[in-house]
């Protein structure tokens, strides 16, 4: 891996003394710990969320006698991804290594089981969401474990005063810090409202529908919200269903009170539409909020992270959760497998989401509810209602339940928002069903 010279920082770390941490767990102690190991994790965005990450490894590998190198990779321009696929062809390379959303399931073959480490963690952690299953499990096997750091939910952040001037909404009321949710009447038929008002007030909600990662997010919360599926679980296309009619008639109903610019946007589009001050309602992880704390302050402290509005079917918001695995190629498997098991102690989990300012979020039921998002400012208690404490929504990902193959091809080739930008612009509703149903029988083909 020397030629990828794509790495921001590389860490090596001695050894010292050992330790009795995970003596039950049959990867963890013994001569086979120790040795050297390689990992290539995201570089997180937050500044010094990465320093939080390596601290933790150091304590590990001082412990476990594991000469450890680490390489921060950006997933700009996909640097991230094209390692995993050349190292996935070349069968050698980092020993651990992050996987976003769908390469769990694209690198199977490649990967080594986790069941021995996620049963573990499920029982002392909670339950891990559906989607974290969904993506990370095959045929009952784990393929990696859900990574803390990079996991978000990109739901709804919306201005506190223009909500409330604009569309009559009280989003703290609606999601109080410290309490439960009262949104039963937060509902798609609200949002639709709530999105014409602000419009006509000169502060529209920034909905991208382009092709871009936050764009198609939203789009699969939509669909999801409807029923609307473009190919079931078992693989059957069921893009002319009622439910998938239903989900496009509200997008183009829509996409009248978004940005006219909104199929061109990107994943910076939005962040830039709340912090400039033009937008009411953003979908996105803290990202755009952290932004405002240090360069709008007087907009982030307007702001306020909450659920997102509930459709015919169900009250969905978007989850992509990235993964911690080991190649199957690698030298020290045990000592990879014992490292993720660290990092995915509650306390590593604290300190880590501590570290990104609330951003990360760990996929376990049990650690929702960290002092850093009651915390976290201003205004107070801006991110209680990000982590989901109270499960008040289903976390979903855009392309779900299709097979693995034909999901990450809808999700990657955004066949949702092309949908939605097809009729809003004027073809004919069936028209639209018909080209969906050929491209995702395409994915089904390859």
């Amino acid at each position: 891996m020397a030629s990828l010279k794509i790495a921001r920082r590389r860490l090596f770390v001695g050894t010292a003394a050992a330790s009795a941490a995970f003596v039950a767990a049959p990867f963890v102690r013994g001569a086979h710990a120790a040795g050297k190991l390689s990992l290539a994790l995201w570089d997180h965005w937050v500044p010094n969320a990465n320093k939080a990450t390596q601290t933790l490894i150091e304590e590990w590998a001082a412990k476990e006698k594991v000469e450890v190198s680490i390489d921060f990779i950006t997933s700009q321009g996909n640097k991230l991804l094209l390692t995993g696929a050349a190292e996935s062809q070349a069968k050698s390379g980092h020993d651990v290594f992050a996987f976003s959303t769908w390469l769990p399931s694209r690198y199977e073959q490649h990967l080594v089981p986790m069941n021995d480490v996620m049963e573990p963690l499920i029982k002392q952690n909670g339950a891990v969401n559906a989607t974290v299953e969904y993506l990370g499990k095959v045929d009952g096997k784990w393929l990696a474990v859900p990574a803390t750091v990079g996991s978000q939910i990109k739901g709804p952040c919306s201005r506190i005063d223009l909500m409330k001037e604009l569309a009559g909404i009280d989003v703290q009321t609606m999601y109080p810090a410290g309490g439960p949710p009262k949104a039963d009447g937060w509902t798609f038929d609200t949002f639709l409202k709530a999105a014409e008002a602000c419009h006509k007030g000169g502060h529209a909600f920034g909905i991208g529908v382009g092709t871009t990662a936050d764009n198609v997010d939203t789009a699969g919360a939509i669909f999801h919200g409807f029923g609307a599926q473009l190919v079931n679980q078992k693989g059957d296309i069921t893009v002319k269903s009622d439910n998938v009619r239903q989900a496009l008639d509200y997008y183009k109903r829509l996409m009248a009170f978004l940005p006219a610019d909104a199929p061109a946007w990107d994943d910076a589009s939005n962040n830039k539409w709340l912090v400039s001050g033009k937008g009411a309602l953003i979908m996105n992880p803290p990202s755009a909020w952290a932004v405002a704390k240090r360069d709008a302050p007087q907009i982030a402290e307007k702001l306020w992270t909450h659920g997102f509005a509930a459709g015919p079917k169900g009250r969905y918001a978007p989850f992509v959760p990235y993964f911690w695995g080991v190649w199957n190629f690698s030298k020290n498997q045990s000592a990879g497998k014992s490292v993720i098991a660290y990092l995915s102690q509650p306390s590593a989990i604290e300190k880590m989401v501590e570290a990104s300012g609330g951003y990360d979020l760990p996929s376990f039921a049990n650690l929702t509810t960290l002092k850093t998002w009651a915390e976290e400012a201003p205004p107070k208690g801006t991110l209680y209602h990000y982590p989901n404490p109270f499960n008040h929504q289903v976390l979903s990902i855009a392309g779900a339940p299709a097979p693995h193959k034909i999901g990450e091809g809808i999700y990657v080739q955004a066949i949702q928002t092309q949908m939605a930008v097809r009729h809003f612009k004027g073809e004919a509703m069936e028209k639209t069903l018909d080209w969906a149903a050929k491209e995702v029988e395409g994915f089904s083909r390859n």
